[in-house]
């Protein structure tokens, strides 16, 4: 049995609004922890990047 567009619409609804009743703004020390953990993981994404197209410009 299918359920309908309207139906899903309406479910989706409901769990976003219940997502968004239990959510919070992050303290300041959150939020820099944050961002200092996405920067490091974004540098070191680059980095692998950057010496696997080193390594291939060297070796092929």
């Amino acid at each position: 049995m299918q359920t309908s567009a309207g139906s899903r619409l309406k479910t989706f609804m409901l769990e976003s609004r219940r997502v968004l009743a239990i959510t919070r703004k992050p303290t300041k020390a959150e939020f820099f922890t944050i961002v200092k953990v996405t920067g490091i993981g974004i540098i070191l994404i680059g980095l692998i990047g950057f010496l696997l197209q080193l390594a291939r410009n060297l070796f092929l």
